[in-house]
C-alpha cells in the first residue's frame, strides 16, 4: 500500500495484478495523477528505438510518470540542488509541517505543500530550520515571484517546450536540470530530457557512438556540464526518441540505477 498527499488531499494505492485500489481519491484524480490516459503501449513503441531502451522497458513495463502540480514539484526541485533523495525527503517534510495544514488521514498525520504565499511570506531563518541551507534564499524568492503571478503555470502548458524552458529558467534557483524536471513531470512537456550523472554514464556506456570522442572525452573528465553540453544530450535524446524522450529519460534512469547497465 502506497500513501500519497496531493492536491490538499490524502490518498492511498494498492496494485493487485493490473487493477488499482484506492481510497481518498475519486477515479478521475487518480486517472489524472498517475497518468493512465497516456497511451503508453504507443508511447513504448515511439520509444523503443535499440536493444538497451527494450531491455529496460522489458524490466519496468508498465511504469509512468506522474502528473504532479507545478508549484509544488517547482520548489521540490529547487530543494533537491546537491542533495541526496532522504534530505530532499526531509526538507519537503519539513517545510509541509511548518507551512502547511495537518490532515488525519487513518491512524497517520499528513501536512500538505504549503502555498506560495506561505513561502513568499516566510522569513529566511524559518526556512533554514527546514535544512534548506543556501536554498533558502531561492525557495523564497521563488515563491515571491509565483505569488506575484509573474509565472503563469497553464500558460506554460500551452506553450512549446523551448519557450516553456526559458521561463522557468528565470527563476532564482532553477537551472537546465531542474527546468527539465518541472517541465516533464508538471507541465506536460513529455519530450523533456533531464540529464543527470546516471544519464551522462548511459550517454557514456551506450550512446557514445552518436557523439564524436572528444565530446565523450569531456563528458568522462568533469562532474558537471556545461550549458551547452547538457542541451546537446537533451537534444540528442529528442531526436533519437522522439516527443516522449522524457518517457525514454525514466526508464533509462531506473535501468541504470537498478545497476543492470
Amino acid at each position: 500500500m502506497w500513501y500519497g498527499i496531493a492536491e490538499q488531499r490524502v490518498f492511498k494505492v494498492r496494485q493487485t495484478n493490473v487493477a488499482l485500489e484506492f481510497e481518498g481519491a475519486n477515479v478521475d484524480f487518480i486517472k489524472n495523477y498517475f497518468r493512465l490516459d497516456d497511451d503508453l503501449p504507443h508511447i513504448i513503441s515511439e520509444i523503443s528505438q535499440d536493444a538497451l531502451m527494450k531491455h529496460a522497458i522489458q524490466i519496468f513495463l508498465g511504469l509512468r510518470i506522474a502528473r504532479q502540480n507545478p508549484w509544488e514539484c517547482l520548489i521540490s526541485y529547487i530543494c533537491a540542488t546537491h542533495k541526496s533523495i532522504p534530505a530532499i525527503k526531509n526538507m519537503i517534510f519539513d517545510l509541509s509541517k511548518q507551512f502547511g495544514d495537518k490532515i488525519a488521514f487513518e491512524d497517520y498525520n499528513f501536512y500538505t505543500f504549503p502555498d506560495a504565499a506561505a513561502l513568499a511570506n516566510a522569513t529566511l531563518d524559518e526556512l533554514r530550520r527546514c535544512k534548506l541551507g543556501f536554498r533558502a534564499k531561492r525557495v523564497r524568492e521563488t515563491a515571491r515571484m509565483i505569488n506575484c503571478n509573474k509565472i503563469d503555470f497553464e500558460m506554460l502548458k500551452t506553450i512549446d517546450y523551448e519557450m516553456a524552458k526559458d521561463k522557468l529558467l528565470q527563476l532564482p534557483g532553477v537551472g537546465n536540470k531542474v527546468a527539465d524536471c518541472v517541465l516533464l513531470f508538471s507541465l506536460e512537456k513529455l519530450e523533456a530530457f533531464p540529464v543527470d550523472v546516471w544519464m551522462k554514464r548511459i550517454v557514456q556506456n551506450h550512446y557514445a557512438n552518436h557523439f564524436d570522442a572528444l565530446f565523450i572525452e569531456k563528458l568522462s573528465a568533469k562532474k558537471s556540464l556545461y550549458s551547452k553540453d547538457y542541451n546537446r544530450i537533451g537534444s540528442f535524446a529528442r531526436d533519437y526518441f522522439g516527443k516522449y524522450a522524457g518517457y525514454a529519460q525514466e526508464y533509462l534512469f531506473h535501468f541504470v540505477r537498478s545497476k543492470v547497465a
